[in-house]
């Protein structure tokens, strides 16, 4: 009862944290808030096959109950397609960066603030 409770939880945090971020005005945030959501994504479908502790993966006639493996599969393949897809979206968010100077999402440049023109910038 408490695991449930427990990764709940953990996945409503994590879905409010990455709307929170995405909605936010710089690419980082909104490339940090992305990440936080498909990590909630990634426990869901893992609590999906059942939160069932000490169980084989695999049906016995032995054993009543067992974990289903797919969940756990398909979470495996979506840590690694979500890093190589938050790897290309840094790349993007810097490329963006150095060819506009500003990493604000509109596009908009950012006023300098006091201490760019102190540096003679």
């Amino acid at each position: 009862m408490t695991y449930e409770f427990l990764v709940a939880s953990s996945i409503g945090v994590l879905v409010a944290a990455g709307i929170y971020l995405s909605l936010r005005a710089r690419t980082f945030q909104v490339v940090l808030g992305l990440t936080l959501l498909s990590y909630a994504v990634n426990l869901f479908l893992f609590a999906s096959g059942r939160l069932v502790l000490n169980r084989p993966p695999i049906w016995d006639k032995a054993v009543s109950e067992y974990t289903d493996p797919l969940p756990q599969a398909l979470v495996l393949t979506a840590i690694v397609i979500t890093f190589g897809m938050t790897a290309f979206v840094v790349i993007l968010a810097l490329r963006s960066f150095l060819e506009t100077g500003s990493d604000h999402v509109d596009g908009d440049s950012v006023p300098c603030d006091d201490s760019d023109t102190e540096k003679g910038e």
